[in-house]
């Protein structure tokens, strides 16, 4: 017997994308298997450990709790969306290189992801903010010092980059 499948439209990385899937399929199933966007991750696939973190409409979700039909139509940013147009590192993933906040490199699209959330909302925050945006991430290799140093720094280049911009 065939699985019935249902159509599903996403706004994903700023591109509208279609498929269509059967209603169980999640998220980070549509978006690796359907879209072929492999960097988000399948981790524990129970929400627990932020590897296939992704942001809808703005904000940090694990892709591996949702359907995705339950989203037909709304926004979803993956890592591979945090690129600069030109498909440049962003400041965020290029301060990741410099501090050497990934090892193993698995759950480095999540700590991204939920980065990024936090600078859109807070583009200087302290050192508390930073560790409670990626207190839901696991990391078994960098023990979070790298992450949050990498956080800090894309923090203050964004700002100097904004007002370098400013100058006449």
């Amino acid at each position: 017997m065939t699985e019935k499948t249902i159509p599903v439209t996403l706004e994903v990385n700023g591109k509208l994308c279609s498929g269509s899937v059967p209603a169980r399929t999640t998220l980070v199933d549509f978006l690796r298997d359907e879209l072929r966007l492999t960097g988000t991750h399948v981790g524990c696939e129970h929400g627990t450990c932020g590897a296939c973190t992704v942001m809808l409409d703005g904000d940090p979700i694990r892709s591996c709790l949702v359907f995705a039909v339950q989203l037909q139509g709304q926004k979803v940013t993956t890592v591979e969306g945090l690129r600069q147009p030109d498909g440049s590192l962003s400041i965020l993933q290029e301060s990741f290189c410099d501090a050497h906040a990934q090892q193993c490199g698995y759950c480095t699209p999540g700590m991204l992801i939920s980065a990024q959330a936090l600078l859109n909302r807070s583009p200087a925050p302290g050192k508390q903010e930073i560790r409670e945006a990626i207190s839901s991430n696991l990391c078994r290799c960098t023990g979070y010092q790298q992450i949050c140093d990498a956080i800090a720094m894309a923090a203050q280049r964004t700002s100097a980059s904004i007002a370098t911009e400013r100058q006449p």
